[in-house]
């Protein structure tokens, strides 16, 4: 990862925190203490990378902020909420259709 995208993350780390109801804020997110490069697989080929990021959000208390905010800004790389950007992009285009149904 370069110096560029660890600021790109912090930034979008720190937005996250931004938008986390008041009560929440005494949690951390999981992945705060972890590697960044953890949350950005190489493809999507790297299961092992993808299984082991979800992992460590699945046990997130701002799992559902985090996964809001990505879909909101429409976060173009990483695990986000426990979604990979394929994921959220089906999410999105599954609620683009439901709405105009």
């Amino acid at each position: 990862m370069t110096s560029q995208e660890r600021i790109e993350r912090a930034d979008s780390l720190y937005q996250l925190m931004t938008h986390v109801p008041g009560e929440a804020l005494a949690v951390s997110p999981a992945c705060a203490d972890e590697d960044p490069e953890l949350f950005f697989p190489v493809s999507p080929q790297d299961t092992a990378r993808i299984e082991e990021a979800k992992r460590v959000c699945a046990g997130c208390g701002l799992l559902s902020a985090c996964r809001k905010r990505a879909l909101r800004t429409a976060e173009p790389h990483g695990i986000w909420g426990g979604l990979t950007e394929g994921e959220r992009e089906r999410l999105r285009r599954q609620r683009r259709r439901d709405e105009h149904d």
